[in-house]
């Protein structure tokens, strides 16, 4: 990988990490558009150590609460508040793309990230998301949450594994759907994206140095500079995306979503850009 490619992949992956039009997409979007060769599921992977690195340093004193009244909870039933359950329903979800991933990981790294199949996403999901805005009654909170719910937004977030979907678009819908308000839906969201992603993350780093598949190489100075490039942006990114969801709602992202993806889907037909 040139050093260009780094830091340009770095800041997208840091800017739409947390917005709801998929990270894992631009980044395959972009690498072939201005690079001609993807960067590779690995190198995505990750460049997501930084911004979730950035999760947790946001969330760091929801974190710490959590953590605290989950092991306190763990031992004496009259400490189990509700920060001892959420604590348990950030761990039950994160079970199930923990599973898939691993199933699929070759499929994930190889014909999922087919610029057909991106594009399609993009405007496909899109659809999933303006009705979860307009069918979602926004009226349930963080005290009414429930294991059903958790697994659920986990299995959403699952979907996410497919680039041009979105993690975020995924797991915010789905909590639409359950009737959560939009803020907590984003935060239960990002705080169940934390395990999944280090995994992920960890997982692939040696092949994010050789690919043994689809991918370009990076040295270990450009992987250190991408996730610090993504930690920085993407602290930006989910501090404005939180504030934007509290008086915004994700039509906006709606229509960005369908431009785009008619756009690469122009670019494809016309052979200007390659699927693969």
């Amino acid at each position: 990988m040139s050093w260009l490619q780094v830091i340009v992949l770095s800041v997208l992956q840091g800017l739409t990490e947390f917005l709801p039009v998929s990270s894992s997409g631009h980044l395959a979007i972009a690498s072939r558009v201005f690079f001609n060769e993807d960067a590779g599921a690995s190198f995505t992977a990750v460049s997501q150590l930084g911004t979730e690195a950035a999760v947790l340093v946001y969330f760091a004193r929801d974190i710490v609460r959590i953590v605290k009244a989950w092991f306190r909870g763990l031992f004496v039933a009259a400490h189990r508040t509700v920060d001892y359950w959420l604590g348990w329903w950030v761990i039950i979800g994160s079970i199930p793309i923990g599973v898939v991933g691993l199933l699929f990981k070759d499929e994930i790294r190889t014909g999922a990230r087919n610029l057909w199949l991106v594009a399609t996403a993009l405007i496909v999901f899109s659809l999933v998301i303006a009705a979860a805005e307009y069918l979602g009654r926004q009226t349930r909170h963080v005290e009414q949450l429930t294991w059903k719910d958790s697994i659920l937004v986990g299995l959403a977030q699952c979907l996410a594994l497919v680039p041009g979907v979105s993690r975020s678009g995924a797991t915010i819908s789905a909590g639409l759907y359950l009737g959560l308000d939009r803020e907590l839906a984003a935060r239960f969201g990002f705080l169940l994206a934390i395990p999944a992603v280090f995994a992920s993350g960890l997982f692939s780093l040696p092949d994010a140095f050789n690919p043994v598949g689809e991918g370009m190489s990076a040295t270990g100075a450009q992987l250190l500079a991408a996730t610090v490039i993504a930690f920085i942006v993407g602290f930006a990114a989910v501090s404005w995306f939180l504030r934007f969801l509290v008086r915004h709602s994700m039509y906006w992202f709606v229509a960005y979503r369908v431009v785009l993806g008619s756009v690469v889907l122009l670019l494809l037909g016309t052979g200007v850009v390659a699927a693969t």
